[in-house]
């Protein structure tokens, strides 16, 4: 059954058109086969398996309190319980491996040459993933993501299309010569909002991190909204006086890749 959808997940993904403006990105509509989103919806984390994303230590504490996380880690998924723990790990086991990672880097893969040229072949990509579910007042201002960020798949996984409003939002700045590195988040006001990627069951955009990948969440201000998501990113270890860093632990969510060693003909066109 993994094994199936992962390869249902690759098609799509492989076989959607790519959107060249403001940024790389793409949306894909029935992501993942019809009977696994209905089971993913059956075995959605409810609030009591979920933590504040401020509590994790991966923002400052206190931001972001609407939006409440589980990391799909080892150490986390241990702590669901029995009936939430198989779908979620075996969810895991392919999500966050080696085929679904070659995969989506391949679709972006003449950005991920250009990006990192001769340091390609000695670069190493790791995985992380999360299951969000942002609430009533969440907002994300433009912003491009962080440096270390090479791609974001946000996956939509709501139980109905009535709120199409609530997906992710991408811009352009007034000044078209601003750029951001990915260290701010910025003020609306700074920028035209150009598209927003609806918000409905078992969809998915992608994109390409870049100075331009202005995106973010207009505020909510929906009643009792409880945005369901599944986070997947791509990112390489940040570099230091030149050098870079100990390489992440094998395992799941880190590997290397040669990536610029594999064929040209694999490549894809633009």
């Amino acid at each position: 059954m993994s094994f199936s959808v992962e390869q249902h997940v690759i098609y799509q993904i492989a076989n959607a058109p790519m959107r060249e403006h403001p940024f790389p990105h793409l949306f894909v509509d029935s992501v993942f086969p019809v009977d696994f989103y209905a089971e993913m919806r059956r075995n959605w984390l409810d609030a009591s398996t979920l933590v504040s994303l401020g509590d994790t230590g991966r923002v400052s504490p206190g931001k972001y309190a609407e939006r409440l996380v589980l990391p799909l880690t080892q150490d986390e998924l241990e702590k669901l319980p029995p009936d939430r723990h198989e779908f979620w790990s075996g969810l895991a086991d392919w999500f966050l491996g080696p085929r679904f990672l070659d995969a989506v880097l391949l679709k972006f893969g003449s950005y991920v040459r250009a990006r990192f040229r001769e340091r390609l072949e000695d670069e190493r990509f790791f995985t992380d993933a999360l299951v969000v579910r942002d609430l009533t007042n969440y907002a994300l201002g433009p912003h491009t993501d962080t440096p270390q960020k090479v791609l974001a798949l946000v996956f939509y996984c709501p139980d109905n299309a009535d709120r199409p409003h609530l997906g992710t939002s991408i811009y352009v700045p007034k000044d078209l010569q601003f750029r951001s590195r990915g260290d701010a988040h910025h003020d609306h006001g700074l920028f035209t909002r150009v598209a927003t990627m609806q918000y409905r069951p078992n969809s998915l955009f992608a994109f390409f991190k870049t100075d331009r990948s202005f995106h973010g969440v207009e505020r909510i201000t929906d009643g009792n909204v409880e945005r369901d998501l599944l986070l997947y990113d791509v990112r390489v270890r940040p570099e230091a006086a030149g050098e870079r860093k100990a390489r992440a632990p094998e395992g799941v969510g880190a590997r290397l890749l040669s990536y610029v060693l594999r064929s040209k003909a694999r490549a894809p066109r633009k």
